[in-house]
């Protein structure tokens, strides 16, 4: 009986972290970083892995980062996002929530598509770090110096 009410409490706890209302459901990629976007219309706090956004990405730089797809449609204080991130660094999870973002945008309102188009935020940006190489010094392309006599 009382294992029965537990599994109902923590049922009921699940449903609760559930967003409620419509949403649209993006992903934005950088280097290892993988950013998966719940967009709402309304206002609302921004939150990247159940922290506020600007509490995960304290720096400044960041926080114009993240408001440049909003800024740029002029749709700020009409969306807030859920953000789900991992992997990688830290400015490239900022690079793929911009992309999630932007492509989280153009599903909600497909007017925007040209203007972050133009802007290049629904474009992933493919460069990685260029692996080891057996044989060199500690990097990719570093060699051992050779004797000059």
């Amino acid at each position: 009986m009382a294992e029965e009410q537990d599994t109902k409490q923590e049922e009921n706890k699940t449903l609760d972290k559930k967003p409620k209302g419509n949403f649209f459901l993006a992903h934005g990629r950088r280097k290892g970083a993988v950013a998966r976007i719940r967009l709402f219309k309304g206002k609302g706090e921004m939150m990247v892995n159940n922290n506020p956004m600007f509490k995960y990405f304290p720096a400044l730089i960041s926080k114009e980062k993240l408001q440049k797809p909003f800024r740029i449609t002029k749709s700020e204080g009409q969306y807030y996002a859920t953000v789900r991130v991992n992997g990688s660094g830290k400015m490239s999870q900022i690079d793929a929530i911009v992309q999630g973002l932007s492509k989280a945008l153009t599903l909600a309102a497909p007017e925007f598509r040209s203007t972050l188009k133009k802007a290049g935020l629904l474009t992933r940006d493919a460069r990685v770090r260029e692996r080891r190489k057996y044989g060199r010094a500690q990097k990719a392309r570093k060699g051992k110096q050779s004797p000059k006599r």
